[in-house]
């Protein structure tokens, strides 16, 4: 079938909508109309070639929408279906099927390479030319995709669809970092570096987790006084003297249990180390290009602190995603504060004011489902 999808060229290229063939699902498949997409920080590094993708490509990885059509097999998902789409494994491994799906053994080639793992095609084309699809099993800037059974959760239809692609990646990984990796003790203290889409959704699930000191680190005083609104008890501004020194004057000289650090800035990385109390634990979220190296106290680690890297907040996307709805709706996760919601073809402005950091997380929008 013919759709419209937003294509990038080469590396650095915008975001240009063009008119593109997408297959039938085969098996295992499933094929979604979106509702909504939204724009993570991954698309832009990856549109910049951070990670190397194939291009052109399609990217969008933090789909929702209504399920069309289902491939053969497919027994959890019929056409009507309300779902959010998220990352991609391959089920068979050691830690997919230990329940780690994040840590798959094959997770560059099913969300990573642009084509099918099986037999290397894409789902979509342009001509007689094959396009990059499948991302994170995907490709979700686009008016249609084509997911596997194995990354699409069905979700509750009372809630506003438009609103919930976000949940396939970035807050679920804020939240997830904090609920599934950290799982901070009620009582616990915590610091989170970086007030974005990622950060806040950290912040917020530290309130669920009932931690008692929820420390928000940024430079852009909007972000702060947000993150204060959702439940952070205090706010430091990273620009302004020194973030350690003023995070132990909160905690009576002991540093916090945990920290959460979302930017893949190195020298932020140190911070959040150096800041742990004894036996404390760091938990790595923040994308950085590949090859990226950060320096580390080895002394400050000797003491018991650790640092954990985070995939996609340690979920079971079939699991978490549906708790974080949950809470939404019993108002203690209030995620639609940081959403603003553009048309599919102001696709080039979304970017443009999530990367000057006007908007936390923007979506896009396909029109009424």
């Amino acid at each position: 079938m013919r759709i419209t999808a937003a294509l990038t060229e080469g590396k650095g290229a915008p975001f240009t909508l063009a008119e593109l063939d997408l297959e039938e699902p085969r098996a295992g498949e499933v094929r979604v109309r979106l509702v909504g997409s939204g724009v993570c920080h991954t698309d832009l590094i990856v549109r910049d070639q951070w990670y190397p993708v194939p291009l052109p490509a399609v990217l969008g990885h933090e789909g929702s929408g209504v399920v069309e059509a289902v491939g053969e097999g497919v027994a959890s998902l019929a056409p009507g279906d309300h779902v959010v789409l998220s990352f991609n494994s391959c089920g068979s491994c050691r830690t997919c099927t230990s329940g780690r799906p994040a840590y798959c053994d094959q997770f560059f080639a099913h969300n990573f390479s642009g084509v099918r793992p099986g037999d290397g095609s894409s789902p979509l084309s342009r001509g007689d030319d094959q396009v990059s699809g499948m991302f994170f099993g995907q490709s979700s800037f686009a008016t249609y995709a084509l997911a596997t059974e194995r990354n699409v959760v069905k979700v509750d239809p009372s809630v506003p669809l438009e609103l919930l692609g976000p949940l396939g990646c970035g807050i679920q990984t804020g939240a997830g970092g904090v609920l599934n990796s950290l799982s901070p003790e009620e009582g616990s203290t915590i610091a989170v570096f970086g007030a974005g889409a990622v950060g806040l959704s950290a912040v917020m699930a530290a309130v669920v987790a009932g931690c008692s000191r929820i420390i928000a680190v940024d430079i852009k005083p909007q972000r702060l006084e947000l993150a204060r609104e959702l439940g952070a008890t205090d706010i430091i501004d990273g620009a302004d003297g020194d973030t350690v020194a003023t995070i132990q004057e909160l905690t009576g000289g002991l540093g916090v249990d945990y920290t959460i650090e979302t930017t893949a800035v190195p020298a932020l990385l140190r911070q959040a180390v150096d800041c742990l109390n004894q036996g404390g634990t760091c938990g790595l979220i923040g994308a950085a290009a590949l090859g990226t190296e950060a320096s580390l106290d080895m002394s400050t680690l000797l003491f018991g602190r650790s640092v954990t890297g985070i995939v996609e907040g340690d979920s079971v996307p079939q699991e978490f995603i549906p708790r974080l709805i949950d809470l939404y709706q019993q108002g203690r996760f209030p995620f639609d504060r940081l959403v603003r919601t553009y048309d599919f073809a102001d696709i080039e402005k979304a970017v443009h004011d999530a990367e000057t950091g006007e908007v936390l997380k923007p979506v896009l929008t396909f029109g009424a489902h």
